[in-house]
């Protein structure tokens, strides 16, 4: 919502850049309790924290009992910037992880995803088969790296960026310091 709002504010143009989030996860995914087990957190105080600031953003989000690799969607998504209305692959796949649970690294998973914001199923699917968007994506990864980025979101502009979830007058301020031109 705020990357809309800055775009009705400033001439700009954004682009999704993806990140390597836990990539060493297995395709059928990893517990919650797992994951957290290793980090010596709390479940329940890190779903409490997650829930208050999606809360916060007016976004949904569900209790979740496994993470899922998002290498397959990264590249999936790679691939819908590419057809016309495909940006809304993004919001699908957040409430599909996010809100319902679903294994997004399942290729039937996202191909059902696909098909849902109005792509067409057969192509996403062959998209995924011949990993067609893998370069795309190890360029991101590349680029993220480069960057120094070390968690989502991480808003860049010129060379300045911010990282985690800022109110929108920080992401105006960045906008500003990078030079963006309001809109009349």
């Amino acid at each position: 919502m705020r990357i809309e709002k800055l775009k009705q504010t400033f001439e700009i143009d954004t682009v999704l850049v993806h990140f390597p989030l836990h990539p060493e996860t297995p395709a059928d995914g990893r517990s919650m309790a797992d994951l957290y087990a290793v980090r010596n957190v709390d479940p329940e105080a890190m779903y409490a924290r997650m829930k208050g600031l999606m809360d916060a953003e007016g976004l949904p989000y569900g209790r979740r009992t496994h993470t899922y690799n998002s290498r397959l969607a990264q590249e999936l998504g790679k691939w819908a910037d590419t057809q016309p209305g495909g940006e809304a692959i993004h919001d699908a796949l957040y409430k599909a992880y996010f809100v319902e649970a679903r294994n997004i690294g399942d290729p039937d998973v996202l191909v059902d995803i696909a098909q849902s914001v109005g792509l067409p199923a057969m192509e996403a699917r062959q998209v995924l088969t011949e990993r067609r968007f893998k370069d795309a994506v190890d360029a991101d990864w590349a680029k993220s790296r480069q960057w120094g980025v070390t968690g989502v979101p991480t808003f860049v502009a010129a060379r300045y960026g911010v990282v985690g979830a800022q109110p929108y007058e920080v992401l105006e301020q960045l906008m500003e310091k990078a030079g963006a031109r309001r809109r009349a």
